[in-house]
């Protein structure tokens, strides 16, 4: 039996408004990041059934991703099957790191609002995120599993280019 073939499908499609309201919340999380210091980097842990929210986490530091910590705290929690059937919800798009993480922690399903480049346009060179030119979906064609990829979603975009903007200006 194939590794794909192990585990159930990547539980329910989420509809539009639930991408939109999942990718908001990994927005507050990020803003929130923002009043405790961190950088505006927000992730929510969703259930198969695209409404009952399993977990969130803020960025923490440059190797305490949102995503990726989010990530580590889910596999220590749910077993591998049971995550395979959640999704991942990200503001931007996740970093090599983060996309790995979340890969090895058997997650099945990653929506993100805005991609890296994007997130590259509002942050400039700055020292503090030295942006990857690593898309997501160049880590996760080069998997054994079909981690489903949807992002960016145009609707989220400009929410969540002017939260990156405002806390980058101010650094």
């Amino acid at each position: 039996m194939s590794e794909l073939q192990q585990y159930p499908a990547q539980g329910l499609t989420p509809t539009p408004e639930q991408i939109q309201r999942n990718l908001r919340r990994a927005q507050a999380v990020a803003e929130r990041a923002t009043q405790m210091g961190h950088h505006p980097f927000g992730a929510v842990l969703v259930g198969p059934d695209q409404e009952t929210v399993l977990m969130e986490q803020c960025n923490i530091d440059t190797v305490n991703h949102a995503e990726s910590t989010l990530a580590r705290m889910a596999a220590t929690n749910y077993t591998p099957e049971y995550l395979w059937s959640c999704t991942l919800y990200t503001n931007v798009e996740p970093c090599c790191m983060c996309a790995g993480t979340a890969y090895w922690a058997n997650i099945g399903r990653i929506v993100f609002g805005m991609t890296e480049h994007r997130l590259l346009e509002c942050t400039g060179s700055h020292g503090e995120n030295p942006t990857m030119s690593v898309a997501s979906r160049y880590v996760f064609d080069h998997c054994q599993k079909a981690v489903e990829l949807i992002g960016p979603i145009p609707e989220m975009e400009a929410e969540i280019a002017a939260l990156q903007s405002a806390f980058w200006a101010q650094r």
